[in-house]
């Protein structure tokens, strides 16, 4: 039984992410039942890359990867409702005009499917003007800050770039769609209700760089609006080896005296204090330490030059590309990629996702369907009688008043920094109680970075509004039975510690169990709590380094650039939630809890799975590729007066000529009628563009092409952002309480409910609900230790 297994899901979606959130449901067990257009099929059929020579609609490696499990029927509107009238959720990705055009706005699902959780999943929600509904993911990326500040320690003069893949906005923006779906589906089983969704990929990827935005937006610092506005300051980055590339960060002295001795205490060494890292980087000393760096890792091993380094407690890692990855011994150790075969394309290696569930692990059981292949299985089905998912042992608590999904679930988090504390406020988002058991005499680094103390440290201020605090020295026999009695209370407990140090102070999985038989364990590691490679740590960009994101990054023929140095950590709270979420909907139906081992270079892998399963099917080799894009050009990001630029993404033959129009430019038009002839002179066309675009403002122009048809914005710095009056309309940011300052501006869901939870609190003073955690919820345990 897989944690989804008995809930059918209809998803009417026809872009990458309706489809990829579909992806993550039915590989984690659920009957998705994909409806396309009759005698024509979902436009990724026919999407990049094309493999084999006859033409048809199941030629699409894109597809075919967004697509396992799925099951396939070609209906029409009427028939699409009486199916949805089956179902359990829905997933869609289209406008809202499509959507009352079809008989799916929120009104009318209400009306007409009340016990159905609906959920669409648009590139700014369904809140947007119509204008930005053709928009896709360069266009998304480039509007939530991530474009503008990619990669980093940017080149002021070259264009900004899309990230890694292809999708980023589409997988990140399902992910959370996923997460919600389940989540409603979760109190759809306690109370039989539906629930409308609307999230917008623009929100969910802003959430991500919660803890940079939430500075910026409070005031406590101000952004420059460079494209250095997310980096930190340091060494950190990318260095050539002698055989490839590897991603070194450094923050403090004990990675600096890890790295002395690996190099040997060179003299040039004696130029730097042990502690400058934490008290005396500038650009001069930075500039300095990767000089000599430079030339040391040069004609050194990358793999195993790193491997030397993560045991002396050096986050180097090596930039892994598709192929590394695909012979990793960690990836097979953890079956990472798992063999499938297609009817067209054949048997290749399909990724799969970063989380490893004990009891129902997430399977990839059939390749995606041919067009229209269950229609008549379907259709048959429809007269006979369904009973949805059932709770068998329900256990949620009576205390929370806050609403949403989740209330009632207890989670108790035992994390630091970002990944693990991310988990954690996207559960607290919607709806459950989260405790964070904290230590006042060795409190966590995010309350010592910045701020007047601990309990106003901005990074945590940021991270953890509606968290609970409790102070408990888990050290001294009280706080440690205090903790364990707290966790045979709940129904989550959720860690990123080092590896082994659950199992060390005797919390890892066999010993909860021991105190409550039911209880989910969320572990998230570097890479996982097994393997070979187990014993290593490291720093989002070492996640997406390791992760095969960074080797993809870069100006077409150069070197490995990377993601964001920021991307990432958050990415992986996202899918840590997701994945407890998904256990607790089994355990509801089963009384049977697991243990959920994240990984976050899979994670991020899978962020770019198309990519690695296009390398896998096709051999050929993918690298840094700039803007470009198979199915689209012009398709990149050009220069505008005062130092901005724009965003813009031709989709077919009548947006080019829409946008040369705009642009003033026939004689463009007609030099280049084709995608094929764009795509053949894509840099020599993008010097004629950027000729075109350099004296115009960038967002004018990316409004009056937008009005014109074209997918166009500007690439906005982080002062954009934080003004985005979209973004504020939708709630994205919202105000909470602050014990400083009455109130402060955090970045709250990427999502729209019909009933949300409440989101008031600021983030926690440390032991601030000891009263009620070790009263209300304890009060009787504790009095007798």
């Amino acid at each position: 039984m897989s944690a989804l297994t008995g809930f059918r899901i209809v998803e009417v979606a026809e872009r990458v992410a309706g489809e990829y959130c579909g992806k993550l449901l039915a590989d984690l067990g659920a009957d998705v039942v994909k409806v396309e257009r009759p005698g024509r099929g979902s436009p990724t059929r026919a999407m990049a890359p094309l493999v084999g020579g006859e033409d048809g609609p199941e030629r699409s490696a894109l597809f075919a990867y967004l697509n396992t499990n799925k099951r396939s029927v070609e209906f029409d509107t009427a028939a699409t409702h009486e199916l949805i009238a089956t179902a359990d959720a829905v997933i869609d990705d289209h406008s809202a005009t499509w959507a009352a055009e079809h008989g799916l706005s929120a009104a009318e699902v209400a009306r007409r499917h009340p016990h159905v959780v609906f959920c669409a999943v648009t590139p700014f929600g369904l809140t947007a003007p119509a204008a930005l509904d053709n928009a896709v993911s360069l266009n998304v990326f480039h509007a939530s800050g991530w474009g503008y500040h990619t990669p980093s320690h940017a080149d002021p003069d070259r264009p900004p770039l899309k990230g890694p893949g292809r999708f980023l906005a589409d997988y990140e923006g399902a992910l959370d769609a996923a997460l919600c779906v389940m989540s409603a589906l979760f109190e759809r089983m306690h109370t039989g209700r539906g629930e409308y969704i609307d999230v917008s990929q623009q929100a969910v990827l802003v959430s991500r760089a919660d803890c940079i935005l939430g500075r910026f937006v409070t005031g406590e610092i101000a952004p420059q609006n460079r494209r250095d506005d997310y980096d930190q300051a340091g060494p950190a980055t990318f260095f050539a080896s002698r055989d490839g590339f590897v991603y070194l960060y450094m923050t403090n002295s004990t990675h600096w005296l890890g790295l002395k001795t690996l190099m040997g205490a060179p003299a040039w060494f004696d130029e730097f204090d042990d502690d400058w890292l934490e008290f005396g980087v500038t650009p001069g000393r930075v500039a300095d330490f990767r000089s000599g760096f430079v030339d040391w890792m040069r004609e050194r091993p990358g793999e195993d030059t790193a491997e030397e380094a993560q045991r002396l407690g050096v986050p180097l890692v090596p930039v892994n590309g598709a192929a590394e990855l695909l012979r990793s011994p960690q990836y097979r150790h953890r079956e990472f990629f798992c063999e499938g075969t297609h009817p067209v394309l054949g048997t290749s290696a399909y990724p799969t996702v970063g989380y490893r569930l004990s009891a129902t692990p997430a399977r990839i059981t059939r390749p995606a369907p041919t067009l229209g292949q269950h229609t008549d299985e379907v259709l048959a089905g429809l007269s006979r009688p369904r009973t949805p998912p059932a709770v068998r042992n329900p256990q949620l608590k009576a205390h929370g008043s806050r609403g949403g999904p989740l209330q009632g679930v207890r989670v108790v988090e035992l994390t630091k920094v970002w990944a693990g504390p991310y988990a954690g406020k996207m559960l607290a988002l919607l709806g459950a109680e989260v405790i964070k058991v904290e230590c006042s005499a060795t409190p966590e680094e995010m309350r010592a970075y910045g701020g007047t103390d601990i309990n106003h440290a901005p990074y945590f201020l940021s991270i953890n509004p509606e968290i609970l605090s409790v102070d408990l020295d888990i050290k001294t026999p009280g706080g440690r039975n205090a903790l364990l009695a707290l966790i045979s209370r709940s129904d989550i407990v959720l860690n990123n510690l080092r590896p082994g140090a659950m199992e060390r102070q005797g919390l890892g999985y066999r010993d909860l169990t021991a105190l409550k038989s039911d209880i989910i364990s969320v572990s998230v590691k570097m890479w996982g709590n097994d393997g070979p490679l187990g014993h290593q740590t490291g720093y989002a960009p070492c996640f997406a380094a390791l992760a095969g994101l960074a080797s993809l990054v870069g100006y077409p023929g150069g070197p490995p650039l990377g993601a964001s140095m920021r991307y990432g950590d958050s990415t992986v709270g996202a899918a840590a939630a997701l994945a407890a979420v998904a256990a607790l909907l089994h355990r509801e139906r089963t009384g049977q809890g697991q243990f959920v081992d994240v990984s976050a270079v899979e994670v991020l892998s899978s962020m770019v799975g198309d990519c690695l399963f296009e390398q896998n099917l096709t051999g050929r080799l993918l690298g840094p590729d700039g803007n470009r894009h198979p199915d689209m050009a012009p398709h990149g990001c050009y220069p505008c007066a005062g130092a901005d630029w724009i965003a813009v993404a031709v989709t077919d033959d009548d947006a080019w000529h829409r946008l040369c129009e705009g642009l003033g430019a026939d004689e463009l038009a007609a030099r280049y009628p084709t995608i094929a002839a764009r795509r053949r002179d894509a840099e020599v066309l993008d010097a004629q563009l950027s000729a075109l675009t350099r004296e115009q403002e960038a967002g004018g122009l990316a409004e009056r092409l937008r009005c014109a048809g074209v997918p166009a914005t500007k690439s906005a710095t982080a002062t954009e952002v934080i003004g985005d009056d979209l973004l504020w309309d939708r709630g994205t940011y919202r105000f909470v309480s602050d014990r400083v300052e009455g109130q402060r501006p955090v970045l709250g869901p990427s999502w729209l409910m019909t009933r949300p939870a409440r989101i008031e609190r600021g983030a926690p003073n440390l032991g601030e609900h000891n009263d009620y955690v070790l009263g209300d919820i304890l009060g009787q345990e504790v009095r007798k230790t």
